[in-house]
């Protein structure tokens, strides 16, 4: 089961992609808050079949934290550089819920975290990058990982912000050949992706005084706004969801 986990999650870390995908953010006065990355990956369950679960069938209904795996020694990461390994070890702050029922073709994934400052939330996805090094060892993910010789790293970087006021959201694409190689493979993953949504739903202290991407919806207490578009909108253009959110003071 061990293997399930880190196998599902290399996948979400190096892709973030899903059928119905959002992306929750909650911050307090104080610059903390909480963050909760949602997959709701049925219909990629019924596409991909056994190649998601490693031919296993029993389901699965579980909530697990990385504090736990580490205080266990579940993780080997002695192959890791000192470097990668302080990366990974920030994963202690998220927890995981994960639902998957291979007969009802049911699969949902919830990794959320509470974090102190923007910049402590920031180094989750540093993390999660690392991770996807420690895939290339078959020992801990049942068989070679096709995705393993790929460095998130060096595709694509997420960054986040929030001072004076303004919040920050920041995806930039480092390798675009990589990246547009990547995009021309997909294969039968571009239908489901054309099908599929990907949501932001971002809470903050003060009310909204502007924001600027394209079709938000700020909520009924002005404080919240949400924005919704096509997956493939996404894969076409990363920098579609880059925004800059300004409250009032």
């Amino acid at each position: 089961m061990k293997k399930i986990y880190l196998g599902l999650l290399v996948v979400l870390a190096t892709f973030f992609t899903s059928c119905e995908f959002s992306e929750t953010i909650y911050i307090n006065d104080d610059g903390s808050g909480k963050v909760s990355y949602y997959l709701d990956g049925s219909e990629l369950m019924q596409m991909m079949g056994s190649q998601m679960t490693g031919g296993r069938e029993e389901s699965i209904d579980s909530m697990i934290s990385f504090k736990d795996i580490f205080r266990k020694g579940n993780l080997n990461l002695s192959k890791l550089s000192s470097d990668d390994q302080k990366k990974i070890k920030s994963l202690e702050k998220l927890n995981m819920h994960m639902v998957m029922d291979t007969k009802k073709s049911k699969f949902t994934f919830d990794i959320f975290a509470n974090f102190k400052s923007i910049r402590d939330m920031q180094s989750m996805f540093g993390a999660m990058n690392s991770l996807n090094k420690l895939a290339q060892d078959s020992k801990i993910m049942g068989s070679k990982n096709p995705l393993s010789s790929i460095d998130p790293d060096k595709v694509t970087k997420m960054e986040y912000s929030f001072n004076n006021n303004v919040f920050k959201r920041s995806f930039q694409v480092l390798d675009k050949k990589l990246l547009d190689s990547l995009k021309q493979n997909m294969g039968q993953a571009e239908m489901l992706f054309a099908a599929s949504t990907y949501k932001l739903n971002y809470h903050f202290p003060k009310k909204i005084k502007s924001v600027s991407v394209k079709d938000a919806v700020i909520g009924e207490d002005g404080k919240s706004f949400t924005v919704k578009i096509n997956v493939m909108e996404f894969v076409n253009n990363p920098e579609i969801l880059n925004l800059e959110v300004e409250l009032e003071k």
